[in-house]
């Protein structure tokens, strides 16, 4: 095995689809910024697929010194072994120290692949990344400049941080919209470099013959003002108030997990750890006891309101106003304020 190359490159996966960046792909470049800047390396965007080559100044905008574009018809629509082969053969080529993905359908049938080929470690859903120096607990040894990979365990009752002190490179999937995007700089300057990756028939063991793309139906992250109703709410049909909230004041209709394993409205509706994580100007939380999972993909909203019964719920401890009180008498009458202002 060879030596860490503590000298390496932050790389991120630039997820795209349809010519299209996954924005999590422009939030982990800001985050692989951060982590380079600490460790006065550079930030390389590995960039798969066909006809791709125009996103790599997005990419340069959002922190990326280097977009190592790799170009073939054969990577136009996502298949495991071809990307797979594309990253492999770039990390053992280039040596990045730290290899970030999106903690996206794709992006978590990717990074397991690469992992297990390349024999390096890799920690799932994370939702922060650092950079610290560690002291190893049987030998007393001190590594300087590792990755500290942070992520809920146990159901999200504690939190976890996990280090790699020598099956490099260190990779993680982070949890979408955990790391605020942040502006893009037009004025950077970056290089972007073509690769050849031989892409074998082997490779390509599926053909895909037909896709069917389903439309999205609500924008969770895009929203400026959410309603969320929780277990709390007790039926699809009280749901409706909810949704007449959200028609009022002009927000998305969100939801705790609880809400979703009921039936009482669909997963993609879905916030907290094992959902969408919004930063919405408003979150209203209706009938959300506050569990740390749904906690933890809201708490950053910049104004919270909660409503509910149980004045001792733990959605109360990061709510910036509280209504204590049945959300059936309580909505009504928001609605009706609103709808007279």
């Amino acid at each position: 095995m060879p030596e860490p190359n503590r000298q390496g490159e932050v790389w991120v996966f630039a997820e795209q689809e349809e010519g299209s960046l996954n924005e999590v792909a422009l939030e982990l470049c800001g985050k692989a910024r951060e982590l380079a800047d600490r460790l006065g390396v550079q930030v390389g965007a590995v960039l798969p697929g066909a006809g791709v080559k125009d996103l790599a100044p997005r990419l340069i905008a959002q922190g990326a010194d280097r977009v190592y574009v790799v170009e073939n018809p054969c990577l136009g629509h996502y298949q495991t072994q071809p990307y797979a082969r594309v990253l492999t053969t770039l990390i053992e080529r280039r040596r990045p120290q730290i290899v970030i993905y999106g903690a996206t359908p794709l992006g978590r049938d990717l990074a397991p692949r690469v992992a297990s080929t390349l024999r390096a470690g890799m920690t799932a859903d994370c939702t922060d990344l650092e950079i610290d120096n560690v002291v190893e607990a049987k030998s007393k040894q001190e590594h300087p400049n590792l990755l500290l990979q942070i992520r809920p365990a146990f159901g999200g009752n504690i939190i976890a941080t996990i280090v790699n002190f020598d099956w490099w490179p260190q990779m993680a999937t982070v949890r979408e919209g955990v790391m605020a995007l942040r502006p893009p700089d037009p004025s950077r300057t970056g290089e972007v470099i073509e690769e050849k990756v031989e892409i074998s028939e082997t490779d390509l063991a599926l053909k895909l013959i037909r896709r069917h793309l389903e439309p999205r139906k609500v924008n969770l992250k895009g929203a400026r003002v959410i309603v969320a109703g929780g277990g709390g709410v007790g039926s699809k049909e009280n749901f409706k108030l909810i949704y007449d909230l959200a028609g009022a004041i002009g927000g998305a209709v969100g939801a705790s997990r609880a809400a979703v394993d009921s039936g009482y409205i669909g997963k993609e509706h879905q916030i907290g750890q094992t959902g969408t994580t919004v930063r919405p100007a408003l979150y209203i939380a209706v009938g959300i006891s506050g569990a740390v999972q749904h906690r933890a993909g809201m708490e950053d909203s910049a104004k919270i309101v909660a409503v509910n019964k149980d004045h001792d719920a733990p959605i109360f401890s990061v709510a910036h106003y509280g209504i204590v009180g049945d959300f059936k008498q309580v909505l009504p009458l928001m609605i009706k304020a609103i709808k007279e202002k």
